[in-house]
Order: C-alpha cells, then structure tokens, then sequence
C-alpha cells in the first residue's frame, strides 16, 4: 500500500480519518527532515556542554534538580523508557495504536523535539511492515503526557516490550527482527520526546469522533424511520424554523431529515385530519437535539485536528531562537475537554433515541401501532424488554458521560500536581459508542416493525432502502422469538455505518 504523506502541522480530520478506517501506511513529507534534525543537533550540543537542560543531562519530574553526566545520558534515556513502562489492563486495538504512532511522527516531524531523523523513519517502518506494539489500556491521567502508554510504544523501538507480527505477540527485539528492523539506543533527550505527549489520549479522542460521528449519521436515519413508523408530522422540520435560529448543525439536521422522509405515503396520509396538534419532543426536537451534538463534535473536531498537528513534548526546542525551553505542551487538557464534549453528545444522541424507542412500543403514544409492536400482543411480548434494554444503555452512558477533566489528582510527589485524565475520558468514549449502536439498532429494528404496521403505505424511497438492508439481516417480528442476534445484527449494523449508507442520501461530514 502506497503511505499516505503527511505534512505536520498541516494534517487534515480527513487525513486522521482514513488512518484510523483503513489502517494505510504514512511517511513525513521529507521537508520536515531539515528542522528535526537541526532540532536533534541543538540537543547534541548541549548534551556535550555543561549547561544544565531538563531531561537532557537532568532527571525528571521530582528528580530534575540531579545532575547526569555526559557518558550516562543514553542510559538515562533507555532507563526511563523501561521505568515508564507500568500500564497494566488489556492492551489496546491495533488501529488506535498505529493512530497513536502517527500522532507521535506528527509530534516529533514540528522540529521541535530534538530526536534524530533515523529515529522518524523506524516508526515510519514499523508501521509500514505491521509492527504494533502492545500497549496496556490503563495507566495515563494525561500529565505529563500520557507516560505509560507512550513509553509501551517506545519500548518495542529499543527491542523491549511485546510487538505484535502477523497474528503473533513478540518481544520487541524479535517483532522488529521479524520484518527486517533493528532496535536503536535512544540519544540525548530522545526518550522523553517520545513519551511526553498526549498521543494516546488524542488517538482514543479522535477514534470517539470519528465513530461518534457515524452514529450521529445513523441517528438522523434511524430517528426519519421512527417519525414515519408513528406517523410524525413534517411541519418541524420547516427550513425557515431552522433559519431563525440559526445553529449550522440543527440547520444541517433538519434538511438531512426532511430529504430522508421526502415523498413518504404515510407522511402524506395524515396531513389533513390527523387530530393530533403537535409530536412528542423526541420527534418534534429531532434537528435541535442531533444538530446541537453534532456541532459540539464539530467543535471538539477543531480542538482535536489543532492537537494531532501540536508539538507536545517537554522541553522543546526552538532553534530559531537558539532556546530549549521547558514548558507544559504534555498536559492533555484541550483533549481532555474535547473528549467530555463528546461525551455529552453522545449521551443526549442517545438520549433521544431511546426515548423514540419507548414511543414507538406505547399504543398510547404510538399512533395505533400494536402494544410492543408485535401482531400478537399478550401472548408475545414483542419488542418490550428490547426497549428495557436501550433504557439500561442510555441510564449506562449517561452516567459514563459526567465530566472526566474535573478529576484532578496531583502525581509525582507534587511536582506533576494538576492532571487531565484525559486518557479516561478519551478511552470511556468506545464503551459511549458500542452502547449507543445497539440504542440506534434496536430503535432501527422498531420503526421498521412500525413501518411494516402501517402498509399498504409505503415509506419514502430512501427509508424503504434502509428497511431493505436491515431486513437483510433481520427478519419482520412476528411471534416471539430468540431476539438477541437481532440486536447485535441491527448494531452491527449501525456500526459499520451499512444502514445509514443504505438510503443513498449524503449525510453531514464532521469537517463540514
């Protein structure tokens, strides 16, 4: 595979977003070579004098006032790597891995971070030839940088820690070995530019928006099929109610709407008569609610491309100035902030849906739908612990969703005193997503019962493309049955993004 070329700080969401999809390999854009290695070559110099630079000839953190003499600075470097190394928990999927390896490259090509250009190029390497380093899923509070994590990923460059191969967990030195690389002892400071960062928690970050996003486009299908299903008015969803308030993602939300629910039988079926004066805020609200999620991802998106583009390590070298300055870059607190926006739109997606989900299985509320949309009800139960289910997930998320940022606790005998904990954040927005697949699954396989409910009326055009694909993999409910692989097959779904697809329509890209 051709790798994609990446020009830091001038990488794109699009960019980080096939990275994290397909997995394709990247290089630097070889103008980024002059300033890392005149960057690496200010460190060697100071690395030979006698001026005291932190973690240059220093120790670190609480220890940065003792001395290191010239002839130990590289096993001063190699001992912080291993010293670093105490994540524990299940080690991370290989896709964000290899997002946290880019950043990292990203990081270190600004020419700031004083490492050697070979360095560059076997991280480069090891992602071209399918080396992932294991790396512990616990360990991070995002201050100063995300330390273990990084330093799991640095290990494998100095032939320590465990690689995986080709399906086979190795020793650093062995994975690297086995695709024809070698390990190299880390030079002055190189250590520390490698694990003062925040690229784990911005991968994790990252990897939340990009699927996030993809959810919050199923929604807007998933929430078009429930307003037919219930025979929901359109009049909401008006472009001059939208217009006057003037929010880009409700304004967004509403057209998606209105162009999936377009030429519907049962829209048109009611628009005279129907006693109903106005819907339930779950259908009437739809645009405010999806709309305002997507433009807090799209804000948390700005913060987060800033970032994956951002030298973060500690200290940093100014060549221009002929400075090494120390500083505070590591401290994730942008990516922190950026996870609990998402967080919280992910939560009120959610939120939304599974209230649609009760609707749809309430006669009261439904619009003549059968109890628990089944044919049969009383001797079948129909769809009634499904939506029991979305409930538990929704009440789940919401309470994964509080705010991650305001957990401070001071580390390092106080010298680190004030964290992010945006690894917590950032990582707790995979478990958000996996429980909101399934909210919008079984709320897909709902409004599609519903719809089924109202023929001889037909849906519009697109949404019976959405019916189509989801009854591909999950049959019409009609007596009770053993529904769990439908919930999984409807979430699936949605997580693949095959059902949002599916109506052919385009729907809103995070980068607008």
């Amino acid at each position: 595979m051709t790798p994609l070329i990446l020009t830091p700080g001038d990488v794109t969401l699009r960019d980080l977003a096939m990275i994290y999809r397909t997995g394709c390999p990247v290089e630097l854009h070889r103008n980024a070579r002059p300033a890392v290695e005149a960057a690496a070559a200010a460190i060697d110099a100071v690395a030979a004098g006698d001026l005291a630079v932190y973690g240059v000839n220093t120790g670190f953190g609480k220890l940065a006032s003792m001395r290191i003499a010239q002839a130990d600075t590289a096993t001063l470097q190699r001992n912080l790597i291993l010293s670093h190394c105490c994540g524990v928990g299940a080690a991370i999927l290989p896709r964000h891995t290899r997002l946290m390896m880019v950043l990292k490259l990203l990081s270190l090509g600004r020419g700031a971070s004083g490492v050697r250009w070979a360095l560059i190029e076997l991280l480069e390497k090891m992602l071209a030839r399918g080396v992932t380093p294991m790396v512990p899923v616990q360990g991070s509070v995002g201050a100063s940088g995300d330390l273990a994590p990084l330093a799991h990923m640095t290990a494998v460059l100095i032939g320590e820690g465990e690689a995986e191969v080709d399906g086979r967990i190795l020793p650093g030195a062995e994975a690297l070995a086995a695709v024809g690389l070698a390990p190299m002892p880390l030079g002055p400071k190189e250590g520390l530019a490698f694990i003062n960062g925040t690229q784990f928690s911005t991968a994790f970050a990252l990897a939340g928006l990009f699927d996030g996003w993809a959810a919050a486009q199923a929604a807007l299908v998933t929430s078009a099929l429930s307003t037919d299903a219930i025979m929901g008015s359109t009049a909401p969803l008006h472009p001059d109610i939208h217009a006057l308030r003037g929010h880009a993602g409700q304004i967004e939300a509403a057209a998606c709407l209105r162009a999936l629910l377009d030429g519907s039988e049962i829209r048109e079926s009611h628009r005279d008569g129907d006693t109903r004066v106005q819907d339930p805020y779950c259908i009437r609200c739809q645009p405010q609610v999806t709309g305002a999620a997507m433009d807090v991802m799209r804000q948390a998106a700005r913060t987060l491309e800033i970032e994956a583009n951002a030298a973060t390590d500690n200290p940093l070298v100014l060549t221009q100035a002929g400075l090494i300055v120390s500083g505070g870059n590591f401290h994730a607190e942008p990516v922190g902030f950026a996870a609990d926006m998402i967080a919280l739109a992910l939560a009120e997606v959610g939120a939304i849906a599974q209230r649609r989900v009760a609707l749809m299985v309430d006669p009261t509320l439904s619009h003549d739908l059968p109890p628990f949309l089944t044919p049969r009800p009383g001797l079948n139960s129909g769809l009634m612990i499904a939506e029991v289910t979305t409930a538990a997930l929704m009440s789940e998320n919401k309470h994964i969703a509080m705010p991650c940022v305001t957990d401070s606790t001071p580390t390092s005998a106080n010298q680190e005193d004030h964290v992010s904990m945006a690894a917590h954040g950032a990582v707790r927005l995979g478990r958000m997503i996996e429980n909101l697949h399934v909210i919008l699954g079984v709320e897909a396989v709902a409004a599609a019962q519903g719809i089924d409910f109202r023929a001889p009326l037909r849906t519009s055009t697109p949404l019976q493309a959405v019916v189509a694909r989801l009854r591909q993999d999950v049959a019409t409910l009609g007596d009770d049955r053993y529904l769990a692989p439908d919930l999984a097959a409807a979430a699936r779904l949605i997580g693949s993004g095959e059902l949002a697809t599916a109506s052919g329509l385009p729907l809103p890209e995070v980068w607008g």
